[in-house]
């Protein structure tokens, strides 16, 4: 389909006698291109030269513009340098032309009318650089560089910023561009020669590009978004560039990065050098900080450019004005700085996909993407309508009552009037959105509420905490104060949660991001209030990892608890897009920290019980085990070279072998290798089998509990492997079968009741799970498994006795006995099962060694204990002292045990762990240690 048969519209001649003028000379082409050429010459005078000038090339062009385009792209790659001046500045104007009849007869999209001007903009930078760079490899100007040199620039890579960068140049738009180069080419003797070699080449390109000569220019380029433009040269090294952003880079340099893209030049390191300024720009963390500079940004512009006030249509600037598209852009931009550091999906360099993008993730209300969508583009038109009348770098709505016709006629409105109320309808929505986002609530002036007593002397040393040291977390906490402690009021008892809020204040390292956080987010005062007055443990741990509270507005933190695999394979995403080591690490320990505290929240607010909590828990562990564990491998092996043989695999033992864990549950893991046959690894530093997989095993062991920035993932416990502390750290499958076989204790084959792949060779796994279904067949019918079994529980009662009647695990009767009767269940009837519950069930349904009363009761009981203890580990890592829990956290309690009052849980607690102690004394008895 050509040209011709693609016109939708056309404009009204605004100088009908200069529109036929222009239309004569295009007089064989189709009627309705005629009608769009005499519209646009008539609007415009700019049209009306350089239509007139390239009609020759334009004639051409409308039966094939994506040829001719290429054809005239060609053409600038073959020029010489001393004819690129005057070539250039012809494409540039048949570009213009073609792009501006394109748009103006609705041809083209707004995305291919940009997306044309940016596509030349692009080749336009890159021949001119090269042609440039070039000439100083032939002056012998750039150290070590030859001609095969000049695909690369040099290493010189040229970053379009802005709309270049977002593909959305405009009509008449200038160029933001940043110019760096690649300092690791060259040496320390040759770098002061390279960079004055390309501070000449960036001067020069600029001058091709701008200089306005008898045929016009091609861009006016600006340079001034570099670091520091006042101090720096024109073409910095990446190096220098880094470290500034590193130490000195602020929020709306981050911003201005979001659009950052490599254009010209040595691409690849372009794309290396804005990889490695990704942190930078996208933070680990939701950043609503973001949001108060953005609009002290926007405040500033509209000082500095004189555009406050209420919106006047005459001179009304389109682009930065109240309602403009730099305030749609302004919006995005921040919505994505705040969340695109978590959420990879949200970096669009373009507007309309991030808006559409942050719709889909929730961040934007659909309806308000629409609107702010079609407002962007109704804004754009609007401008490139503006810019074309005579190619100027104008965004103002006219002042005269006559230009404001031509503008309505440019756009094909016969009524003026119509296209006033439009323009005021659609800057008044786009102010009324962006401005309700940007401005920080004024709340209305209330009456202080009640404040408990002692309250005055608690906030009274606020000042004084680490979180409100710096005037701007103080403003934002001000404003926060009077919603805060009418919240506060709110709670069971306000003291006590006034009280420990101010425990939560006081460990705060630093308060911006939180508070605006609040400020932004209001619901989360309820849900800190909430923490702080139940579970103060809870509260300390926020304090010192209030980025957790991230999770809490993802979007996905109610929905239903994800698969254990589903688990392992996002936090094995994650880990797979950092190529650090370490900050895989402190990657995995961020993921796990916001899993973790989910499972406290929905705990805490009656969402799940505990006993769900601590599948949940050992869910979370096991992931966190089985995706680390590869990259464990892989950095040891960088140095080592693979494991030797088959590989190893990690076994959870206890609690998590079982899949019950708690808030505070450290983790039992044995790793067990094959070096079937072979003795030592291949790499740089190869080692023995035995002390690679013991080595191995260390790392592993350091990557999970090694204090980071990010604190530790888990403790971890090694002491159930064979021969425990004595024996080595990593078991090869032979000895860890030949031990079993012929020197383990009974108790080791209890531990080995609840062993479970959790990690490595999935065949190692397999052949060792049924290693241990056959040994326990076999192990439980040795007549010493009971006497063994009634010793180690009288050893452990003088050992370790009960504390009080809130103790779930040690003592007569509570969970330990309960899980080493569960245990001896599996282990004499053979059975395979972990859990408590079907352990106990082998013990009833394969052995009769339990009555079905008799497990009833042991489960009833070890049901309750759990709760207690899964409730217990949540509150506080210390032993449960009911006397001392906050009203809070002793109905929480409460409502674990589904009892009413402190009594009636006591007794119901004594009742079912009598009832366990009968029953184990009677499975276990003392004389069956005889």
């Amino acid at each position: 389909m050509n040209f011709a048969s693609r016109i939708t519209r056309t404009p009204i001649p605004h100088n009908p006698e200069r529109g036929a003028e222009v239309a004569a000379v295009f007089a064989d082409a189709p009627k309705p291109l005629q009608n769009l050429i005499e519209g646009a010459a008539g609007c415009s005078p700019y049209l009306s030269a350089v239509m007139a000038q390239q009609a020759e090339w334009l004639s051409g062009a409308f039966d094939d513009p994506a040829a001719a385009l290429q054809t005239q792209y060609e053409a600038l790659k073959q020029a010489p340098l001393d004819q690129l001046k005057p070539l250039l500045r012809q494409a540039k104007a048949r570009i213009a032309a073609l792009t501006a009849l394109a748009d103006l007869g609705g041809v083209w999209e707004l995305e291919q009318v940009t997306g044309t001007l940016t596509e030349f903009a692009d080749l336009a930078v890159d021949v001119s650089l090269k042609a440039l760079v070039a000439a100083e490899i032939k002056r012998g100007k750039l150290p070590g560089m030859g001609p095969d040199d000049v695909a690369t620039a040099g290493g010189m890579v040229v970053l379009a910023m802005g709309k270049m960068g977002a593909g959305e140049l405009n009509y008449s738009s200038d160029i933001d561009l940043i110019c760096l180069f690649d300092e690791t080419r060259y040496s320390d003797d040759d770098y002061h020669d390279a960079r004055a070699a390309f501070i000449r080449v960036t001067r020069k390109m600029t001058a091709l590009l701008s200089d306005i000569t008898g045929e016009g220019y091609v861009f006016r380029t600006d340079l001034r978004l570099r670091p520091d433009p006042s101090v720096t040269p024109v073409c910095l090294s990446m190096d220098a560039a880094m470290r500034y952003y590193e130490s000195l880079g602020r929020t709306w340099e981050r911003a201005a990065h979001i659009k950052a893209r490599p254009c010209a030049g040595d691409l690849k390191a372009g794309q290396e050098y804005l990889k490695n300024l990704s942190p930078f720009i996208w933070r680990k963390h939701l950043d609503f900080a973001a949001i108060q500079d953005a609009h002290d940004m926007r405040l500033r512009i509209r000082e500095h450019k004189g555009l406050g006030g209420p919106i006047t249509l005459e001179g009304h600037n389109m682009k930065l004005g109240r309602g403009g598209i730099r305030e749609i852009e302004f919006f995005t931009q921040t919505r994505q700085i705040i969340a695109g550091g978590r959420d990879p999906d949200l970096r669009h360099r373009e507007t309309v996909p991030a808006l559409r993008a942050l719709a889909g993730k929730g961040w934007v209300e659909p309806d308000v993407a629409e609107l702010l969508i079609k407002r962007y583009r109704s804004h754009r038109e609007v401008e490139h309508r503006l810019q074309m009348v005579n190619d100027s770098q104008t965004h103002d709505l006219p002042k005269s009552a006559d230009e404001f016709d031509r503008l309505a006629q440019f756009m094909g409105i016969s009524d003026t009037e119509k296209l006033r109320a439009r323009l005021m309808l659609e800057l008044t929505e786009v102010h009324e959105l962006t401005e309700g986002f940007f401005a920080p609530t004024v709340m209305k002036p209330e009456p202080a509420p009640d404040l408990p007593d002692g309250a005055t002397e608690i906030m009274a040393r606020w000042g004084s905490y680490p979180a409100l040291r710096s005037a701007r977390a103080v403003e934002i906490f001000e404003r926060l104060r009077p919603d805060l402690l009418a919240r506060l009021q709110k709670a069971a008892n306000p003291a006590e949660a006034l009280a420990q809020f101010d425990g939560f204040l006081s460990g705060l390292p630093a308060g911006v991001q939180l508070f605006s956080l609040f400020e932004a987010n209001p619901q989360l005062i309820d849900l800190i209030i909430d923490i702080c007055t139940t579970t103060p443990a809870l509260a300390r741990h926020l304090s010192r990892n209030s980025q957790v509270l991230d999770a809490v507005l993802g979007g996905t933190f109610f929905e239903p608890w994800p698969a254990g695999a589903t688990l392992e394979r996002e936090l094995a995403t994650k880990l797979a897009a950092v190529d650090d080591y370490e900050r895989k690490l402190d990657t995995a320990r961020r993921w796990k920290k916001e899993w973790h505290f989910r499972i406290g929240v929905h705990h805490l607010r009656g969402l799940i019980d505990a006993q769900e909590a601590g599948q949940q828990y050992a869910d979370l562990a096991q992931a966190s085990v089985a995706a680390l564990w590869q990259p464990v491998v892989d950095h040891f092996a960088e140095k080592h070279g693979p494991p030797p043989g088959r590989g190893a695999m990690v076994l959870g033992m206890g609690s998590l072998g079982a899949g019950m864990l708690n808030a505070t549950s450290d983790l039992d893991l044995i790793v067990i290798y094959d070096a079937d046959g072979v003795e030592a690894s291949d790499g740089r530093r190869p080692l023995q089998a035995r002390p690679y997989y013991a080595r191995l095993t260390q790392a592993l062991v350091t990557a999970l509990s090694a204090p980071m920035a990010e604190g530790r993932l888990y403790e971890v416990d090694m002491r159930l492997r064979p021969s425990g502390r004595q024996g080595p750290v990593a078991t090869s499958l032979q000895s860890f079968m030949a031990y079993q076989q012929d020197e383990a204790w009974t108790w080791e084959h209890l531990a080995l009741t609840r062993a479970r792949p959790v990690a490595g060779n999935l065949a190692l796994g397999d052949e060792i799970e049924a290693f241990r279904a056959a040994l326990l067949a076999d192990k439980g019918k040795l007549p010493r498994v009971l006497p063994d079994v009634a010793d180690m529980r009288a050893r452990l009662a003088e050992a370790k006795p009960a504390r009080d009647e809130w103790e779930a695990k040690l003592g007569a009767g509570r969970m330990q006995d309960i899980e080493l009767v569960a245990e001896t269940a599996a282990l004499l009837a053979g059975d395979t099962a972990r859990d408590i519950a079907g352990q106990l069930a082998a013990g009833e349904q394969r052995t009769g060694w339990l009555t079905g009363a008799q497990r009833q009761a042991l489960q009833q009981a070890y049901n309750m204990l759990w709760r207690l203890r899964g409730t217990a580990k949540l509150l506080n890592e210390q032993a449960l002292d009911m006397d001392a829990l906050g009203e809070g956290a002793r109905a929480f309690v409460l409502r674990e045990l589904g009892a009413d009052s402190v009594q009636a849980a006591a007794k119901a607690l004594d009742t079912v762990v009598a009832a366990s102690h009968m029953v184990v004394d009677g499975l276990l008895p003392a004389d069956a240690q005889d």
